[in-house]
């Protein structure tokens, strides 16, 4: 079988899929593309004016863009929980669930690439980044490493499930001495791309908010608490509209990951709140600046005083076996939590780390309208990718997409 034929058959037939739909899946996709259209609006306010016209300054340098890197970093991380049981454990109850997963991680890894681009204030300056081109400055620069990281996290969760549905194109099953070996990369890689992330933060010595030895792994706790709860979300809507059948078992052992995740998570919280508030010292001022406002500054209150019981609440709710069980509740708990460490992991890390200054300044940060457009555009970007990877794949996987001879 000529491999290059039915790889063009499979692009080919692929693109049918995607472009037929029922009214809800053109609307979806409508929608999708009218905010994508809008943020590419205002990202060219930025490219014609500069990151003048964000919230940013040079006293808070990273805003809205780095909270979201940050935040969907983890979220592209959490697809190894689902990875590893399938394809190294051989537990057939993820199995269902793995690539969507997988699809999920390549369109947050992209949208990650997305902020990073906008943080930078366009794509003129990429070519910095380049090895032999650009100063690299590796080893010794934690970001080429993140740059490493993330690239190689995006190419390990497009060719395995690209070689599997590949294959499933075909009507063949696929080879495990060809993808298991990538899968057991993929888990350290997982790993690693968010610690790599943390040690950005981590090693910065002058910002003593972030020189925190328990960053690292609240990362991923955070990140394997709010990845699998997006992925329930996700396969929610997929069960309900998109013609794919999970099993209720899938849902409920991705909902033990959550659970013992955010439980971890929240354990790492009380920890960080004690060293902060039980002997405090002038490092702390950052963290009563963003739990209690400091010198009559408090913008970061409303966000963290959401995010906090928002977290608490839905730790409880998964913490009972019962109300785990009902779905209704394990969706709203799923959401909340989401929500919530999406505020932690934003304004609640991020921008607290800059403030006071060096000298005691104290100047807030509130993301500019440009800012806000940009964002919801990315966002939209990568549900655009989903969906497109999404679709094909449940398609390929039902047997409704072959390979015809």
């Amino acid at each position: 079988m000529n491999t290059l034929k039915v790889f063009k058959s499979l692009v080919k037939d692929s693109l049918d899929v995607i472009t037929h739909g029922s009214k809800k899946y053109h609307l979806w996709m409508g929608v999708l593309t009218f905010i994508m259209l809008f943020g590419m609006y205002c990202y060219s306010l930025q490219i014609d004016q500069g990151l003048s016209v964000t919230g940013m300054t040079d006293r808070v340098s990273w805003g809205l863009y780095i909270s979201n890197f940050t935040f969907l970093v983890g979220v592209a991380a959490a697809a190894v929980m689902l990875v590893m049981p399938t394809y190294i454990l051989k537990d057939i109850d993820f199995k269902q669930a793995v690539l969507i997963g997988e699809g999920l991680a390549v369109a947050a890894l992209i949208m990650c690439l997305a902020f990073v681009i906008a943080d930078m204030g366009g794509p003129s300056v990429l070519w910095h980044m380049i090895p032999g081109i650009g100063v690299f400055n590796f080893p010794n620069s934690m970001l080429t490493w993140d740059v490493i990281a993330l690239n190689g996290y995006l190419f390990i969760n497009i060719t395995i499930p690209m070689y599997i549905l590949f294959r499933h194109y075909q009507g063949k099953e696929a080879k495990h001495n060809i993808y298991v070996p990538g899968a057991f990369i993929s888990v350290f890689w997982a790993v690693g791309i968010h610690l790599v992330t943390a040690f950005l933060y981590q090693g910065l010595q002058a910002r003593p908010f972030w020189n925190n030895a328990l960053l690292g792994p609240r990362f991923l706790a955070s990140a394997f608490a709010a990845g699998p709860a997006l992925i329930i979300l996700v396969l929610a809507i997929i069960r309900a509209y998109g013609g794919f059948k999970i099993e209720d078992k899938t849902i409920q052992k991705i909902a033990l990951v959550v659970t013992v995740a955010a439980q971890i998570n929240l354990i790492m919280l009380v920890s960080e709140l004690f060293k902060e508030f039980y002997a405090p010292t002038h490092h702390s001022e950052s963290a009563y600046y963003l739990f209690f406002g400091l010198h009559g500054k408090d913008a970061l209150l409303p966000w963290i005083w959401t995010a906090i019981p928002l977290n608490v609440l839905a730790t409880l709710l998964l913490t009972f076996h019962k109300l785990r069980n009902n779905f209704k509740v394990l969706y709203f708990a799923c959401f909340i939590l989401f929500v919530a460490i999406w505020i932690e992991k934003g304004f609640g890390l991020i921008v607290p780390g800059f403030i006071p200054g060096p000298y005691g300044k104290i100047a807030e940060y509130t993301p500019t309208f440009v800012e806000i457009g940009v964002t919801l555009g990315i966002w939209a970007m990568g549900a655009f990718v989903f969906t497109i990877l999404a679709k094909t794949a449940i398609k390929i996987e039902n047997g409704e997409l072959r390979y015809k001879k």
